[in-house]
């Protein structure tokens, strides 16, 4: 199984090489929490975490 990469900047998960919402190539398999963002404007977690757009988040990046 391999481990899904996320974004050091945004924490987005990525697939491929590069992250598609802020164009980062600084990237890591270690993470830890995972969310998933539906309506980023009525999420108080999304607005705490100043997440815009919807999709799945790591929680914390290392």
């Amino acid at each position: 199984m391999v481990k899904k990469k996320a974004c050091k900047s945004c924490k987005a998960f990525v697939k491929g090489n590069e992250c598609p919402l802020c164009k980062s190539t600084d990237l890591t398999t270690s993470w830890k929490g995972r969310i998933i963002i539906f309506d980023s404007s009525k999420s108080e977690i999304a607005k705490k975490m100043n997440i815009n757009v919807k999709g799945e988040y790591a929680i914390k990046t290392r």
